[in-house]
């Protein structure tokens, strides 16, 4: 056992063996005992981006460390099938570092598995050279990670680029920052488990944020990768705002048959990190899974899970 291990093994067992209650009084004395300013940020944070309960100091409200506590107390089997299902030392590291940043608000470990050294999504260390790749972005904002993987791999590194995004502004702006680009397709629908229409929940603060809802009247149409891609995918990546558990059940057909190569955000709640993995391991148990780093040390986002197939 290294001191990764041991680490990991000693939150998962504080874990067991404290209830609830301790747990979420732990985080609310540990969060006060932190810089005012750093609160101050991470509460504005949680304003803006309300993925994962309220934190509204004034109020004492620390909804979100409750619903922590809860998802560490009922789930400590899941980071343990996570955890043994890593396929390097330096996502090990990383989901130590994100479980002891939200129980122990240690931002040291967080800051020294940050990958800082490649690309969002592309690292090179795991997927070192494209080539003739069928590349679908799921959540493509203004293209600013098709533009990562052409500075990566190369423009002569794909046949076909997939756009997709709910957002029309912002569509229209990947389309100017990638109109040099030959061969990109671009779709202003939702990618989702279903085919027919939704509705589009718009954030007052990024458009990066906005998010699907059946309770809108601004419809827009929504696919299942499976029925909207008729050729073989080999390459997906997923950032939308936590619709990607359903955004990878409309494409099970393609993980199962074609096994792309897998770039999901797993950070927009408190179970997509273990979630998601074991969705896809059950599409195809091919898969081997890594996770990288691309955010802050303050609070984990910026989660990147990998899959790539096991060519053994």
């Amino acid at each position: 056992m290294n001191y990764i291990d041991e680490n990991f093994y000693n939150l998962i067992y504080a874990f067991e063996n404290t209830d609830i209650y301790a747990m979420y009084n732990h985080m609310v004395k540990g969060f006060k005992k932190i810089p005012e300013a750093t609160q101050k940020s991470v509460e504005n944070f949680f304003r803006q981006f309300n993925y994962w309960g309220e934190i509204d100091i004034a109020d004492e409200n620390f909804e979100s460390f409750f619903q922590k506590a809860q998802v560490f107390k009922n789930h400590t089997k899941d980071y343990l099938w996570l955890y043994s299902h890593l396929a390097d030392a330096r996502s090990k590291h990383l989901l130590y570092a994100i479980l002891n940043n939200y129980y122990n608000f240690d931002f040291s470990n967080l800051s020294n598995a940050s990958n800082f050294a490649f690309k969002q999504y592309f690292d090179l260390d795991l997927v070192p050279k494209c080539s003739d790749e069928v590349f679908v972005d799921v959540g493509t904002y203004i293209g600013d990670s098709v533009l990562d993987y052409i500075s990566s791999y190369g423009e002569n590194s794909y046949k076909k680029i997939y756009c997709y995004d709910i957002t029309q502004t912002t569509l229209e702006k990947a389309k100017f920052n990638l109109q040099n680009y030959k061969n990109i397709e671009y779709k202003n629908c939702a990618v989702t488990n279903f085919s027919g229409t939704i509705g589009i929940s718009c954030n007052d603060f990024s458009p990066s944020a906005n998010t699907t809802t059946q309770a809108s009247d601004a419809d827009i149409v929504a696919v299942k990768l499976d029925e909207d891609i008729d050729e073989k995918i080999t390459m997906i990546k997923m950032d939308i705002e936590g619709g990607e558990k359903n955004a990878l059940l409309g494409a099970q057909r393609h993980i199962k048959e074609d096994a792309p190569k897998l770039f999901i955000s797993v950070y927009h709640n408190n179970t997509d990190i273990f979630e998601l993995p074991k969705l896809i391991e059950s599409f195809n148990p091919r898969y081997k899974f890594y996770l990288r780093y691309y955010g802050g040390p303050i609070y984990p986002t910026e989660i990147v899970l990998i899959a790539l197939i096991d060519k053994n």
